[in-house]
């Protein structure tokens, strides 16, 4: 069956840095598109960025320039690096999987995604 699980969340001061990392098994990873989403205490979960399979990626206003995401085939492995964290970037990150599509929309619907990691805390502390 289709499984998701992130890694890599954690405590860092603001300014820092993280990696994270989801690890996909179960379906056809190479041909899907993939994202990853936050929420943060009290907020609905918001799209974060987001990679097809040609490499094109889509991030929010938010995170524009110090927010990463990449791909790796071969380690079925969705990737987002976080870098100039603020306090405000805390939440529980999630990845998912749209497996009806090799591409992905730019508005990032949630319902697009059929499939859910467990999450990962990142908090950043001013």
């Amino acid at each position: 069956q289709v499984q998701l699980v992130e890694s890599g969340g954690g405590s860092v001061q603001a300014g820092g840095t993280l990696r994270l990392s989801c690890a996909a098994s179960g379906y056809s990873y190479s041909s899907s598109c993939m994202a990853w989403f936050r929420q943060a205490p009290g907020k609905e979960r918001e799209g974060v960025a987001s990679v097809d399979v040609y490499g094109n990626t889509n991030y929010a206003d938010s995170v524009k320039g110090r927010f990463t995401i990449s791909r790796d085939n071969a380690k079925n492995t969705l990737y987002l690096q976080l870098n100039s964290l603020k306090p405000e970037d805390t939440a529980i990150y999630s990845c998912a999987a749209d497996l009806r599509r090799s591409w992905c929309r730019k508005s990032l619907p949630e319902t697009d995604f059929g499939y859910w990691g467990q999450g990962t805390q990142v908090t950043v502390s001013s």
